[in-house]
């Protein structure tokens, strides 16, 4: 089976609508292709999901044969005689009689030869001699105006008397057009809502939700409100496709199948039994597949924002929407606990590709846990285990905001809580080196007590750096070397000795730079560091340091260049990576400054007042 899949064409805007009538307009690509398929084969079936258009094109498109309109939950037998032998048959929406149409079909094109069958339905059909048109959304973006927004704005000034959208308006309804995915139903739909509210306030209410659009406009039933539209596809699956579609539906991001067999299983759902639903489920157009299903790597999917929306209102129907959120806010820990698990064993780039596709859905899990207070210990676990992420990657900014808001929520005799403050003081040192060192005021005695070496290492190298950075080089020198002495050699969490032993480097630099030397070699000496692609370039990064600064920079200059050229297969470093470059400019431009070292952030924002403070009379939050 032969299969087309067309899309909406930013380069030529326009508008498609859906429902019962109205021009076809910006599906003159779609338009084109289907008439071709058409001329020239005998059954084509346009697919795609609720609401995107394909009654409309399919009844224009077949309008230019003598054309037979039969809808497919009709009787579809009694076109096998009513219908001419010649001109084009179109069976719309046969998805609730999807089985025995297949067999009808191929008895239709034996007994007239000169007959096309032109078929609307949410999946083929799957017969040999088919070709598919997948109809995608309308482009919500692009350049011009796209022709999501084009839809939207010409149903808007027929619902709401000439409306026009400018600026903040404008901006407003390229919110809507995003949020509903671009599907010319929801489009429609929510342009009526004009007639009844300000697009700003709708804009907001439709990132939240979206099932509740509704209009008296479509004669068909199921076009009047997006709630009929994506329910008419989830009464046509069987029990256990529906509870795995709802506890999905919690999932914000893109999810494998291993994801959602953690999230789906049980209660009725075998575990074994969740990959084949997500097939059938993509196959309906519910979950759209982000990798190929027949690639080499495990299949992914994204549910769409409409299907999303309906899978929760089933959900807390059902009442299982409590025990889903705790579900995936425990297996955004365990990702977590995996990418750090990783980075500390020297599979640095599988930890980042790893954080880098599950990013939108820990982020979602993270924004959510934050005003759950059930939930502060495992998010403020999952922050943790993302610590490389914010420190090393520049994302220190965000990490700060999440721990600053989770450490309240978690008891003080946790050991994640001794940990979150390590952190915090770490991404706080640069901007706020005074709040940094409240942080780590209960932290280091809680360590202590706890026989926890690690967190008293990763105190250590916090403490040096705000020495660093408030003005005592040789105070931050002790304490880097208290770290590298302290820490072992591969630490679950945090700088390894080298990166302390690098950093120790560098502050000694100006002080005693042969010192200096010995230590960043000391630290590429480690056996360890082979598999710490971090710890490698800030050992390298300090040697052509001291070269630089002990006016030796034919031979800096060849480090450094030598460095970037060897972690060019590594994962990105961002911040040793730039400064490497600027160590290079520096030296080609006959510069002489004393750079802070690279990876450490500089979150904007952190202040003392938000951050824990002590009291005489012991621990209290502002």
């Amino acid at each position: 089976m032969n299969v087309w899949s067309c899309g909406g064409d930013p380069a030529r805007p326009g508008v498609c609508g859906t429902g019962d009538a109205g021009e076809l307009v910006g599906r003159s690509r779609e338009s084109a292709e289907l008439a071709r398929l058409l001329t020239a084969h005998r059954l084509v079936t346009v697919t795609g999901r609720a609401g995107v258009g394909k009654s409309r094109l399919a009844t224009a498109v077949g309008a230019r044969w003598p054309l037979v309109h039969v809808h497919g939950q009709g009787d579809c037998s009694r076109a096998l005689t009513e219908v001419p032998s010649t001109g084009v048959l179109l069976l719309d929406d046969v998805d609730p009689v999807h089985r025995a149409t297949v067999g009808r079909v191929r008895r239709l094109l034996d007994a007239a030869p000169g007959l096309r069958v032109l078929v609307t339905a949410r999946q083929a059909l799957g017969l040999g001699e088919e070709r598919v048109l997948r109809l995608s959304p309308l482009a919500a973006t692009g350049p011009d105006v796209p022709p999501a927004v084009d839809l939207f704005l010409r149903r808007a000034r027929a619902a709401s008397d000439g409306f026009r959208a400018e600026g903040a308006e404008l901006r407003a309804v390229e919110r809507i057009c995003r949020s509903l995915e671009g599907v010319p139903l929801a489009l429609e739909l929510a342009a009526e809502q004009l007639a009844f509210q300000r697009v700003g306030d709708l804009a907001a209410v439709l990132e939240v939700h979206q099932c509740w659009l509704h209009g008296e406009g479509p004669a068909l039933r199921r076009h009047r409100s997006l709630r009929a539209t994506v329910g008419a596809s989830y009464a046509l699956c069987e029990r256990e496709a529906r509870i795995v579609w709802g506890r999905a539906s919690v999932l914000a991001g893109a999810f494998d199948e291993s994801t959602a067999a953690f999230l789906c299983g049980g209660g009725g759902v075998e575990p074994h039994r969740v990959p084949s639903l997500l097939a059938g489920l993509a196959a309906i157009n519910v979950l759209e597949p982000v990798r190929d299903p027949g690639g080499p790597r495990p299949p992914r999917y994204r549910m769409t924002r409409a299907a999303r929306d309906f899978g929760a209102e089933r959900l807390r129907a059902a009442g299982e929407c409590e025990t889903a959120l705790e579900r995936r806010a425990t297996h955004a820990r365990q990702l977590a606990a995996t990418a750090q698990h990783l980075w500390a064993s020297g599979r640095q780039d599988q930890a980042v590709a790893l954080v880098q596709e599950e990013q939108e859905e820990l982020t979602a899990v993270l924004n959510q846990a934050v005003h759950r207070p059930d939930q502060g210990v495992t998010a403020l676990q999952t922050v943790l285990g993302l610590w490389f992420w914010w420190v090393v990657y520049g994302r220190g900014e965000q990490g700060l905001d999440y721990l600053l808001r989770l450490l309240p929520l978690c008891p003080e005799a946790n050991p994640a809580s001794r940990r979150g403050r390590w952190l915090a003081a770490w991404l706080s040192a640069r901007r706020d080196p005074q709040a940094a060192r409240i942080l780590l005021g209960p932290a280091w005695p809680q360590a202590v007590l706890a026989g926890d070496t690690t967190t008293i290492g990763q105190i250590a190298h916090v403490q040096g750096l705000i020495a660093l950075h408030e003005g005592d080089p040789r105070g931050a020198v002790e304490h880097f070397a208290e770290s590298a002495r302290t820490l072992p050699a591969r630490p679950a969490y945090g700088p390894s000795p080298a990166v302390a032993l690098a950093t120790r480097a560098v502050t000694q630099t100006a002080l005693a730079p042969g010192a200096a030397r010995r230590t960043a070699r000391r630290a590429l000496s480690r056996r360890e560091i082979r598999d710490d692609a971090w710890g490698t370039l800030l050992a390298r990064y300090a040697l052509a340091y001291v070269d630089h600064h002990q006016g030796r920079d034919t031979r800096a200059a060849g480090r450094a260049r030598r460095t970037l050229a060897t972690l060019d297969h590594a994962p990105a470093l961002p911040h040793g990576h730039e400064a490497l470059r600027a160590l290079v400019t520096d030296i080609e431009s006959g510069t002489r400054d004393r750079r802070p070292l690279p990876p450490l952030p500089r979150p904007r924002g952190a202040s003392t007042s938000e951050v824990p403070t002590e009291t005489a009379s012991g621990t209290s939050r502002r």
